[in-house]
């Protein structure tokens, strides 16, 4: 955990002046009337940047991002120095974006929310400190956004969605299934112990050398797998699901990668190639990886629901399971998802999958959620730390694995 005050200059190359030029660049109109509250969101826990306008009934009226992906691509992987660079070089720029396209002027901003947790530390430093040296020149409120809360809540900008209900985060970075009972009220049944789906797949992608893939040469590396994964034969290889025997929501994804690339390397061997040239069967453990992943998922959320219901946690008749993160944007995992909510009774919902990635427009809905709940509002933010590593709500894990509960066998028809 990192003190906000001492890294201030490290983090952003914006002086006072500049932050002065920048607000002098808009129209600014002192004690206009207006209807609805407006919110800045501004994002910068990875590798994108970005920011939106949103008012409080949902409108967007502003958006902005720059994405690093293909500066990573090259690299192989985000490198945290240069993600910080791209976001001090970026982050002026895109928040003038969103602001000019919303046609709001930053006096007419009710506040101004902003990731502080969890994510890359060099990141979150640009983006908090860009966003309290705005703040400061405007003297408004400031709302400290938790990444995960925010992916959780978007789906009731874009649908009617009351609490309680079941979120499962899959990203790059993430993987958890918590109970949202409220903006800031979460109970986290599972979590991964290890690694990330997305971080796994990408992993993969990169063993597999799928940058050199015609096909797949300008794309990450999960929407590589999910691309080659549509000509393969997901049963051509019998990958098993981690933590079968465990009866709880946890997931585990590092094992499952160990056992692939010892697969890949045996391939290798067999077509007589070099580590680095395209296999054969490339299409085939694309296929099979994803096919294994999504099952994965599956059972542990069914489990979720299973647990839920049980504990009358959620509504017997009209439960929902809400699907986000950058993992969720993967239309073969999402279709074993709702293979689990039909047989589980449960509406199964996920935000469009440009709100599944990171963006703007969820920090700032996040914020509009605190600000009608007047939850977490600072008038004074001095002194406000950013956390790299953070948790989500109370933790109930221990409870939903003493629970035992079976999950029936699915065909997964997908």
């Amino acid at each position: 955990m990192l003190i906000l005050n001492k890294t201030t200059g490290v983090f952003s190359n914006l002086s006072k002046g500049k932050i002065y030029e920048f607000l002098r660049s808009f129209n600014i109109h002192p004690g206009k009337l207006f209807l609805h509250k407006l919110v800045l969101g501004i994002e910068t826990s990875c590798d994108d940047t970005a920011a939106a306008v949103v008012d409080e009934t949902g409108n967007v009226l502003g958006e902005a991002i720059h994405s690093q992906t293909e500066v990573h691509l090259k690299t192989g992987g985000i490198i945290p120095p240069v993600a910080q660079q791209l976001h001090r070089e970026n982050i002026q720029r895109i928040v003038q974006e969103a602001l000019s396209a919303s046609k709001v002027s930053p006096s007419e901003l009710s506040a101004i929310a902003t990731t502080i947790k969890p994510g890359l530390a060099l990141s979150l430093g640009v983006g908090l400190s860009f966003s309290l040296q705005l703040v400061d020149q405007l003297k408004k409120p400031f709302i400290p956004i938790h990444h995960m809360e925010a992916h959780a809540l978007t789906i009731r900008l874009t649908n009617k969605v009351e609490f309680p209900f079941l979120v499962l985060l899959i990203s790059g970075g993430h993987c958890l299934l918590a109970l949202v009972r409220g903006v800031s009220d979460f109970l986290l049944l599972g979590k991964s112990l290890d690694i990330a789906p997305g971080d796994m797949l990408d992993k993969v992608a990169r063993r597999l050398s799928l940058i050199k893939h015609p096909e797949c040469s300008t794309m990450s590396g999960g929407k590589a797998i999910e691309h080659l994964a549509k000509q393969g034969n997901k049963l051509h290889f019998d990958f098993k699901p981690p933590m079968q025997r465990a009866k709880n929501c946890d997931f585990s994804f590092s094992g499952l990668q160990h056992v692939i690339d010892k697969m890949i390397m045996q391939k290798e061997k067999e077509e007589g190639i070099e580590k680095g040239q395209i296999l054969s069967s490339a299409a085939d453990i694309a296929a099979s990886v994803q096919h294994t992943v999504a099952c994965h998922i599956a059972k542990r959320t069914h489990r979720a629901i299973l647990f839920c219901k049980q504990r009358n946690l959620l509504c017997q008749s009209n439960a929902v399971l809400v699907v986000s993160g950058g993992v969720a944007s993967n239309l073969y995992i999402r279709k074993a998802l709702e293979v689990v909510t039909n047989a589980a009774q449960c509406t199964f919902l996920c935000p469009p999958p440009r709100l599944c990635t990171d963006n703007g427009i969820m920090i700032a809905w996040n914020g509009v959620e605190r600000l009608r709940a007047g939850l977490g509002i600072l008038y004074n933010p001095e002194g406000i730390r950013y956390e790299p590593k953070c948790p989500l709500g109370i933790d109930i894990s221990k409870e939903v694995g003493e629970a035992a509960i079976k999950v029936p066998r699915l065909k997964m028809k997908t």
